[in-house]
């Protein structure tokens, strides 16, 4: 995925569990197929998944979980990672790695959701109990601030894929998006990376959501990326009711997706086409609502 990223393999995986968790060591181990880019999974016998950071920017992910998870479970309604131990660097290996419950589901297909009103409502319930959330401390969420923040890194993403793309119509509704009123509400919980990856369902409804990597506090608005990454048009409204997202905010969530969408295409255009598939498939949608409205 990354140019600098460190290589796993299974055989890694079962020497570093030989040597710090032994009880563990003789369960089988294989590599989930996994739309993640910042971590590399093996399944640990049937219970039991182990998560090693691939990039150096991902390595403070382990101890996120650990601090985090265990308080927001009770406070959501649908299953989260559970870790159940840390391990340390060696083998060669250079971070804290971590093992967790497995959580059965599969990840919605985009154009293929079988119950999608069901699934927008699940996941607007699921934001919103996120946004209920209070916990004794916090920490600010990676794409929980400011739009404007990225304006540099989008503009660019925009040269960058204009030979595909109608860069006059991304700029225009780039823009429109940076002129929506910031937040001004207190700042409370977001995930901020609902992508398809990272929903699993059981019978068409939301089961579960994993990676919390970009967890924190700050404006709602990244967590409506999903309207958008996932969810059909027509049920739009059913997960902005649920979610509780007012006008300026849907705004701005239509511009977070803009933004993962845009930096996905150039970025994962040869080591993760599905991903990259994904992020012009956000850009495409937000081009069609602005041709609606216009």
């Amino acid at each position: 995925m990354h140019a600098d990223e460190v290589e796993t393999d299974a055989g890694l995986v079962r020497r570093l569990l030989s040597a710090q968790f032994p009880q563990w060591s003789g369960l089988r181990v294989e590599r989930v197929p996994s739309f993640g880019t910042d971590n590399a999974l093996y399944r640990l016998g049937d219970d039991l998944v182990v998560r090693l950071p691939r990039i150096d920017w991902a390595a403070s992910d382990i101890d996120k979980d650990a601090r985090w998870l265990d308080q927001l479970r009770p406070l959501v309604p649908v299953a989260i990672p559970q870790q159940l131990a840390t391990g340390t660097p060696g083998l060669g290996f250079p971070w804290r790695w971590g093992i967790y419950r497995w959580l059965e589901g599969a990840n919605p297909v985009v154009g293929a959701i079988d119950r999608p009103e069901d699934l927008a409502r699940d996941v607007g319930r699921f934001v919103a109990a996120l946004r209920r959330a209070r916990l004794n401390d916090t920490r600010t969420g990676s794409r929980a601030g400011p739009l404007a923040a990225r304006d540099a890194e989008v503009r660019q993403a925009i040269r960058d894929v204009a030979g595909e793309l109608d860069a006059a119509a991304v700029t225009a509704a780039w823009e429109t998006a940076l002129r929506a009123p910031a937040w001004g509400g207190p700042a409370v919980w977001t995930h901020g990376d609902l992508l398809r990856g990272n929903l699993l369902l059981r019978e068409g409804r939301l089961a579960a959501v994993i990676d919390w990597s970009l967890l924190g506090v700050g404006d709602p608005a990244c967590d409506a990326i999903v309207a958008w990454s996932v969810l059909p048009r027509e049920t739009r409204d059913v997960f902005r009711t649920e979610a509780g997202f007012d006008d300026a905010t849907w705004a701005r969530g239509r511009g977070w997706a803009l933004c993962c969408g845009l930096l996905q295409v150039p970025y994962y255009a040869e080591s993760n086409p599905e991903l990259a598939d994904n992020g012009r498939h956000m850009v495409m949608e937000i081009l069609a609502e602005a041709n609606v409205r216009s």
